[in-house]
Parts: structure tokens; sequence; C-alpha cells
């Protein structure tokens, strides 16, 4: 059997450390988003995904995507050249969950963590829209040690944004302005050892 070639890694167009954590932001990656955007007006969201077990009662809008349709996309590729860079120690990540969320004005988003403090899990988020105006908000923050915003990513169309999911932090819904949903797909990684 013939291992496969590592990816080629991606350089991001901006870093920004939070705590020692890195949070990558790619822009012009994906050339084609008007059709997954396209695909996700007619996608079928459940009111099912929760920020923490004591949010529960406030549940928001996802789809969840299977990892095994997820790997044949080209949009995984992508993914996959961004995540690389984070790879170490002889050890790289391997996706185990995919999902949609959509957010529109009024829904309520809480800060969260994406793994455990001892986990060395990564995300990689796609800002989903055809065109995103700064004043429609729906930012990303992302919160230091002393629960002070250290980061706000803005979606853009295509944007990616990889971080440790050790890093607190929270979407924000669009403001009363905007009309277009604000869909987030989210692949997170766990870390592996590279065979």
């Amino acid at each position: 059997m013939v291992a496969a070639a590592p990816p080629v890694v991606v350089a991001p167009d901006r870093e920004v450390r939070v705590d020692g954590r890195r949070i990558c932001i790619y822009d012009g990656l994906l050339p084609n988003v008007e059709q997954y955007v396209a695909a996700l007006s007619r996608a079928a969201f459940t009111r099912t995904e929760i920020a923490r077990p004591e949010t529960a009662e406030y549940r928001h809008w996802a789809t969840e995507i299977k990892i095994d349709a997820l790997v044949r996309q080209p949009i995984f590729e992508l993914t996959r050249r961004a995540v690389a860079g984070f790879a170490t120690d002889g050890r790289g990540y391997r996706p185990y969950r995919a999902y949609t969320n959509v957010a529109s004005y009024g829904d309520m988003l809480f800060t969260h963590t994406d793994c455990l403090p001892d986990q060395h899990d990564l995300t990689a988020l796609w800002y989903l829209c055809e065109r995103w105006d700064v004043e429609w908000g729906g930012e990303t923050v992302f919160y230091d040690a002393q629960e002070e915003i250290a980061c706000a990513v803005r979606p853009r169309p295509g944007r990616l944004v990889v971080f440790d999911g050790r890093i607190r932090h929270a979407g924000r819904p669009p403001h009363r302005i905007c009309y277009t949903p604000r869909y987030t797909m989210a692949i997170k990684f766990e870390r592996v050892a590279i065979a």
C-alpha cells in the first residue's frame, strides 16, 4: 500500500495568538463560494446545536455533514492544506465532526470552547456567503484567559479561520439590518500520530 502524500501547506494571510494559541485566517482559497451558499439555502437545518450544557435551552440551527461525504468535497482538500500547517512533532489532524450553522438577527449564540483544556483539537471555520457588509456584524470573537476580546474575525466570502479548539470564542448573530443568513461550516479535527 502506498502512503498518501502529505498535503501542500498553504500559508495564512494573517495569524494571531491568544494566550499563545494560534488563530490563522485565510482568504481567497474557495473560488466557488456561491455554489456552497446555493446548496445551504436548500439544506435541512434543525435547532439541535448548543454551545455548552448550561445553555441547552437556547439551541441554534445546524445541519450535520457526514465525514465520508465531506472528505470527497474540494472544500475539504483546501481545509486539509490549511490544517497541515498546524502539524508538529510527528502529529497531524484527522476530522471527526463537520456541520454548518446558520444564524440570523435575534439568535442567541454563547461563548464556548470546542474541546477540553487537555486536548489539542483544531476547528476549521468557513464563512459561506456571497458578500458580507461590515455593518452586518456576525463576527467570531475570541477571548483571552481574562475573558477580554483578544481578536475578532468578520465574515467574508469564502474566508477560512483555523484555530486551537481550546480558545474560548463565540459567533455573533447578524445585526437587525442584515437579511442574509450567516452560514459557517465547522470542521473539527483531533490530533493524531502521523503514520
